[in-house]
């Protein structure tokens, strides 16, 4: 426990800060204005009473279960959910370049639509470039020509289809016409043609069954119609036993399209429809959506297909398109706002403004790993687990998401209930693109960044992470930096003066004790490490036991460590030091509360407010939102050791 100074509180000002912390409801949503856009009016909001703002719960608290049933999505800036808007500020700028062609290499998309929400509230929203900007490969528009990508925008969602086909699945099985565990040919007698007999529900939701990714046969080249294209579906042959290899496939999907419609006696577009959109009042997500939203898709690529030139409207996939535009794994078309309020139907247990479309227990099933016998590949129920490189720093063995071969993307955090969306067309004109997963990736980090860690006790911190090289604003970070401190000397409690030892080395009577707080959330990849050097800073070694990567459950550690007895002829100085890439998923290290001792002898106290460290990489962060300040007392003093 870090010792401070004590405050006497007088009683009225308990009172004050009492009623601050009384007032800081943690998960309701709340109405106000959002980054990128104009301000809502409250009767704008997607529903919900407004309620005091309140201050973010911070991502070293993650939470546990679902948000309230009643949480619904009310628009709020930043600043006003206690988030930190300089790194969704900075998102939003690199937004613009990636859709400026002039950046050469780092123009991503033609235009994109960006939405992050926490806890309830959507603290930006945000649309950049240009919806439909070619007429061709090689052919942009004239300006006057083109559309502007809003925030309103129709995109093609490509694989996040998948999620819609996996819900209408749980629907099924809490209707108890599916099971998961049970063969598909029980359902589809066709299917156990090739070996098939034994693949279940289960393998398909999971990528498990063994099948290809994709037919053998592209169904656009099938002859016959859709019953035939369905027949060539049924007759895939798989390349491996059912549970022994995880493939991600395209054909899983179409093959629970085939046994959902057959349990159901419905099409796919009317079990979405009346068991997904419209109960959740998704009214701008459609498959083949009608030609009075075409002012308003974006479009993608410029297809071969007889008669379609530049899609818009029509389904990019292929595949997809042979079955009509209506696929288990492609062709469903929808806003950030839409895909939004599913998001946040998922956090509250399966329930939004009193429409439930799904029993909480489904809900925990779509987010539990069962491939966890193929590391890298932890995989839910439809929806892919943990996965770094496009969840950026909200990722989680507890984070669901997906993305889309159109340039889409859904990462929904359970732990910080948030969310990030985005929307692109990157295919648009042509297929042969950049990766957009740099924005996707950096829209996760964006919003993990904004939401604080606040360092126990309150005292100084420091922070440093991946950033997909470029700053993003506030607690920029590196691709690797130091902290170093400064040559440590004895200060004994109550001394006013620094004494100096024999020619300034350190001479210590017995070891030295470290301890500090660490806070990582980072790729197992990256490293962080305590390390020293006694020799002026020219060469550095390793302190044993302090290294550190990974995912930790959110939460800082308490780190020791202890170093032999003096002397040190040439002094002894401790640095702090991050690697990563610019391809690291997590959040980042923050470090606070250093405290280097020698007996009762105090070496060495970050908290003190002339302590010496040197930071490269590593970005100081203020105390967050202390509420001492806030209800008017003065700081309590210095902490125990500083001179």
């Amino acid at each position: 426990m870090r010792v401070s100074a004590y405050v006497i509180v007088p009683a009225s000002v308990l009172v004050v800060l009492a009623a601050l912390l009384g007032s800081v409801p943690l998960s309701h949503a709340r109405d106000g204005s959002t980054a990128g856009s104009r301000a809502a009016p409250a009767d704008e909001a997607v529903g919900g009473p407004v309620t005091a703002p309140g201050v973010s719960r911070g991502f070293d608290q993650p939470a546990r279960g679902f948000a309230p049933a009643d949480t619904v999505l009310l628009r709020r800036t930043p600043r006003e959910v206690g988030l930190n808007p300089a790194p969704i500020d900075a998102f939003l700028r690199r937004l613009a370049d990636w859709t400026d062609p002039a950046r050469g290499a780092g123009y991503l998309f033609s235009g994109a639509t960006a939405l992050l929400a926490h806890d309830g509230a959507v603290v930006a929203r945000h649309a950049s470039g240009d919806a439909v900007r070619y007429a061709r490969p090689g052919v942009e528009l004239p300006p006057g020509e083109r559309v502007p990508a809003r925030p309103d925008t129709i995109y093609d969602l490509a694989s996040l289809s998948k999620l819609f086909t996996a819900l209408v699945a749980m629907q099924q099985v809490e209707a108890g016409r599916l099971r998961l565990h049970v063969p598909v040919a029980r359902y589809l007698p066709a299917f156990t043609a090739d070996g098939k007999g034994g693949i279940t529900v289960e393998q398909l939701l999971t990528h498990t069954s063994g099948l290809p990714a994709t037919p053998r046969t592209p169904l656009w080249e099938v002859s016959g119609g859709l019953s035939a294209r369905k027949q060539t579906i049924l007759r895939a042959r798989p390349f491996a036993r059912p549970g022994t290899r995880y493939r991600y496939s395209d054909l899983n999907l179409l093959s629970l399209q085939l046994v959902l419609e057959k349990v159901t006696g419905d099409r796919l577009d009317t079990l979405v429809r009346e068991g997904i959109t419209e109960p959740l009042r998704m009214r701008d997500t459609a498959y083949n959506p009608p030609a009075a939203w075409r002012p308003r898709i974006a479009a993608t690529a410029y297809a071969p297909r007889p008669g379609t030139g530049m899609l818009r409207g029509s389904v990019h996939d292929d595949n997809a398109w042979a079955m009509g535009g209506v696929a288990g794994h492609a062709g469903l078309f929808s806003t950030v706002d839409d895909l939004a309020v599913l998001a946040q139907t998922l956090l509250n247990g399966g329930t939004y403004r009193g429409r439930r479309i799904l029993g909480p227990h489904s809900v925990e099933l779509l987010g539990h790993n069962y491939t966890a016998r193929f590391p890298g590949d932890a995989h839910g129920l439809g929806f892919e687990l943990d996965q770094p490189w496009y969840m950026g720093g909200l990722s989680s063995p507890q984070t669901l998401g997906h993305t889309g071969f159109t340039g889409t993307s859904l990462v929904i955090d359970r732990q910080s209930r948030s969310f990030a969306i985005l929307l692109a067309n990157r295919v648009h004109p042509k297929d042969e693109t950049p990766s957009t997963n740099p924005a996707r990736r950096a829209a996760g980090q964006a919003l993990a960044r904004s939401i604080p860690v606040r360092a126990p006790g309150g005292g100084r911190s420091w922070f440093d992470g991946p950033t997909d090289g470029e700053g993003s604003g506030g607690e920029t970070g590196g691709q690797g930096g130091t902290l170093t401190s400064g040559q440590l000397m004895g200060v004994a409690p109550g001394r006013t003066t620094r004494p100096r030892d024999r020619a300034g080395q350190l001479d210590t009577r017995g070891p030295l004790h470290i301890r500090y707080d660490a806070f990582v959330d980072t790729d197992t990849s990256d490293l962080f490490v305590l390390e020293r050097s006694t020799d002026g800073g020219h060469t550095w070694q390793p302190v044993p036991r302090t290294a550190r990567s990974g995912y930790h459950r959110r939460t800082w550690q308490r780190v020791r460590a202890t170093l032999p007895a003096g002397p040190y002829p040439q002094g002894l100085r401790l640095r702090w030091r991050y690697a990563g890439t610019a391809l690291s998923g997590g959040r980042g290290v923050n470090l606070s509360g250093v405290l280097v001792t020698e007996g009762t002898r105090v070496l060495f106290n970050s908290d003190c407010p002339d302590a010496p460290l040197t930071a490269r990489g590593w970005q100081p962060l203020p105390r967050p939102w202390p509420l001492a300040a806030a209800a008017g007392l003065p700081y309590g003093g210095a902490p125990f050791g500083c001179r």
